[in-house]
């Protein structure tokens, strides 16, 4: 993976960059709007005028509508630059979170605190899920270091299969001890039950957000490969450490909230990767807003397709950032020949 550094652009391109940057952040607002006001019950703003701040309505609006609006932008976008982040620190473009192990670990984690102290609460579980998706994600990257990884592919394969391993026994153990139905609640990425008082883990997944902002020129050093950034005095092992420690607590905190969001910290990061480049602290916003924009447009998918039922957002995400991964992989493809 090669790293571009944007040394001047003219006036008139940072112009028309930041109005494209405006524009996205008003696309973003206006589907968070859309989402607040859609759904079975009637939250619109002639019900929320006619009711006042008592009613039913206003009662749904601040406990449901709001805090899963929020949840779902915040989800979004961490996750995308939880995604931008492994890429960076793995130098491949088909590695994220959901093709290394991490989720698959965080789901292990959740099961043991389950098993052996169901009584935790929930910020507890949250903890134990982040240090096994850390333990998780380590693994990963010790299993790269002695793999030869020339081949582009071979990267995500790995990772994919170590999920596998991990997803097995997750999954055994789950069907000895009768918690298959609770083990697929968090692998499949759902917010209808998210209400007040139970999206608020993912304020924590903001602040990572913004720890990676902040340390964004390290990990863009840390693309060039370690050889690289150690010459240039940078510190690469803890650089690592700090990326896997965001990801596995974003990851954790998706997890626990609403359960697992596949593809999309793969498929932002590249779209954005093919306009911005691979400058992190450039690339961080459009993420950001491209991850959380994303997920509220497939939310409003699986809500409205069979209006009054809801299709979990986990099934909608998947299977359009299938289509997208293919598309990017086909493009790769067409550009090597």
């Amino acid at each position: 993976m090669t790293t571009l550094v944007e040394t001047g652009t003219s006036a008139p391109a940072r112009i028309t960059r930041a109005g494209a940057g405006v524009l996205a952040v008003l696309v973003l607002a206006a589907l968070a709007v859309v989402s607040v006001f859609v759904g079975v019950a009637d939250v619109s703003p002639a019900a929320l005028w006619a009711g006042g701040a008592d009613s039913d309505a206003a009662m749904l609006l601040f406990a449901s509508r709001i805090p899963r609006t929020l949840a779902l932008v915040l989800a979004g976008a961490a996750m995308a630059i939880a995604g931008l982040i492994m890429q960076m620190i793995v130098r491949n473009r088909f590695v994220e979170p959901g093709t290394a192990g991490t989720g698959e670990s965080a789901a292990l984690g959740i099961l043991v605190v389950t098993l052996v102290a169901p009584a935790m609460p929930l910020a507890g579980k949250m903890a134990v899920a982040a240090l096994f998706a850390l333990a998780g994600t380590a693994l990963f990257l010790t299993i790269l270091r002695r793999v030869p990884t020339r081949q582009i592919m071979l990267v995500p394969l790995v990772g994919i299969m170590l999920g596998g391993i991990i997803g097995s026994v997750t999954t055994f153990v789950a069907y000895r001890t009768d918690l298959l139905q609770t083990l697929g609640a968090w692998m499949t990425g759902d917010f209808s039950g998210v209400l007040r008082g139970r999206y608020e883990f993912l304020w924590v997944a903001a602040v990572m957000v913004a720890i990676a902002w902040v340390a964004a020129d390290r990990f863009s050093v840390a693309g060039l490969g370690e050889e690289f950034a150690t010459n240039l005095g940078l510190h690469y092992g803890r650089v690592v450490a700090l990326g896997i420690t965001i990801i596995a607590i974003i990851t954790a905190c998706v997890i626990v909230t609403a359960g697992m969001i596949p593809f999309l910290g793969l498929v932002v990061p590249n779209i954005v990767s093919l306009v911005r480049g691979d400058n992190v602290r450039r690339s961080i916003p459009w993420v950001a807003v491209l991850g959380a924009g994303f997920i509220v447009a497939c939310d409003l998918v699986g809500r409205l397709v069979r209006f009054p039922y809801e299709i979990p957002l986990g099934v909608v995400v998947g299977t359009i950032g299938a289509a997208l991964f293919l598309w990017l992989l086909l493009r790769r493809g067409s550009h090597a020949h």
